[in-house]
């Protein structure tokens, strides 16, 4: 059994028994990082206790070997995407995939995520047409949040108090003199 799979096998009851669900762990040189969601997302609290019950149960068991750096908290709105099941929850998102040097095609791809299978996912490019990216040529990928294209100015317009008789609202220039 692989030094992961121990760690998953300690901290997975943990999770389940809070009532949410491991997104991730990954141990990368020292750090040992669990990623947990729920639907309706994860609040504070419930990622403090967790951290705390994960925590006594690495010192109990000491499957870590040295000091290590415990990170526990929710994927977040751009969620890595590393397995199969990771790509298939995200399906009908905006993905940004990079393949590794030496894939035939663009080294990145952006695009809505159509299709995943345990060998390869399908993205509907930005630029037009779709590719098939095998898991193997996959060196990160990535949900994307889209920002609302909102301006600064165009949401103080909607906050700001406006007339209610629906007259007009001039301002003058400062630049122009009026």
């Amino acid at each position: 059994m692989s030094s992961v799979d121990r760690l998953r096998a300690l901290v997975v009851p943990l999770v389940e028994d809070r009532g949410l669900e491991l997104y991730d762990l990954e141990q990368s040189g020292s750090t040992l990082q669990v990623l947990v969601s729920r639907p309706g997302g994860v609040d504070l609290e419930a990622l403090s206790e967790l951290s705390r019950a994960v925590s006594r149960t690495l010192d109990e068991h000491d499957p870590i070997p040295g000091r290590y750096v415990l990170e526990v908290s929710s994927p977040g709105l751009e969620r890595p995407l590393r397995r199969p099941d990771h790509y298939r929850g995200a399906v009908g998102a905006v993905v940004s995939i990079k393949t590794v040097a030496g894939t035939e095609g663009d080294r990145r791809a952006r695009g809505v995520l159509l299709d995943a299978d345990d060998e390869a996912a399908t993205v509907a490019l930005d630029g037009g047409g779709e590719r098939r990216i095998d898991y193997r040529d996959v060196e990160r990928a990535r949900t994307v949040f889209e920002w609302d294209a909102t301006s600064k100015a165009d949401a103080r317009a909607r906050r700001a108090p406006g007339p209610t008789t629906g007259e007009a609202v001039t301002a003058a220039d400062p630049r122009s003199g009026t």
